[in-house]
């Protein structure tokens, strides 16, 4: 991979994974704030309407890839209960600020992660593609985990408006780079949006299964489309060590 002058990497169980209690805590977080806010709520009841409200979100999507927003949740489940407020209320940002809180505490590197970035970095232009609906939380945890130094290119999905793996946001991070397509890699561990997504827009994917072949939880969520599979010759890391040596950067 001599040819090889820029590295995209996905985000969650890519760099980091999140403890399995983030999603109880997130939405435990966010149902206080609603309830400090003035709104009484049936908890059963709203955590039921907020995860339908959420799936009916993502599904859509999934059919014209523009990015949702937890505030859009937020705002259907409260209607479906009788308690209408527009997604846009100050009231339901701070439900959405406490909801992203709890990932902080449950987040943490795959290890070996900042010694790799740090070895890259000399080498190569790095850069971040993520499906994240809120970016202010992921940009902030970037931060709180030191991971935002290391990137060139920083693209999160709530703020460019489309999600992985819809063609535009690849093409965002061809552009941001700033050289050929056929010399950037694209790291991540889901294959429909991380590989299919990169190879449709002519990247090279790298499949990297540390959260798969460790057992560990996937990032918490209403929709994953881990369970899938595809073509055997895209290349496949378990650990960091494997993709130094598959970049000769041992």
């Amino acid at each position: 991979m001599n040819q090889v002058e820029a590295i995209g990497f996905d985000f969650f169980n890519t760099l980091i994974t999140v403890a399995p209690p983030a999603m109880a805590e997130a939405i435990g977080r966010l149902m206080a704030s609603l309830q400090e806010s003035g709104l009484l709520l049936d908890s059963d009841a709203f955590r039921a309407a907020h995860k339908e409200a959420a799936i009916q979100c993502i599904k859509e999507t999934k059919r014209d890839g523009r990015e949702t927003h937890n505030r859009f949740w937020i705002s259907m489940a409260l209607t479906t209960l009788g308690q209408p407020i527009d997604p846009d209320d100050p009231l339901i940002g701070r439900a959405v600020k406490a909801y992203f809180s709890a990932f902080f505490d449950y987040s943490h590197l795959i290890p070996g992660t900042i010694e790799m970035l740090e070895k890259l970095k000399r080498y190569y232009r790095l850069g971040l593609l993520s499906n994240f609906t809120h970016a202010p939380a992921a940009r902030d945890l970037l931060e709180w985990l030191g991971l935002t130094a290391y990137f060139d290119v920083v693209l999160i999905s709530g703020e460019i408006g489309y999600r992985k793996p819809h063609p535009f946001v690849f093409e965002k991070l061809v552009e941001q780079f700033g050289v050929a397509r056929e010399r950037i890699l694209y790291v991540g561990d889901d294959p429909d949006p991380d590989i299919r997504g990169a190879q449709e827009a002519g990247v090279t994917p790298v499949w990297i299964t540390y959260v798969k072949d460790h057992q560990l939880p996937v990032v918490p969520g209403y929709i994953t489309s881990q369970g899938q599979e595809f073509n055997p010759e895209v290349a496949r890391i378990s650990h960091w060590e494997e993709f130094l040596s598959l970049l000769g950067r041992i």
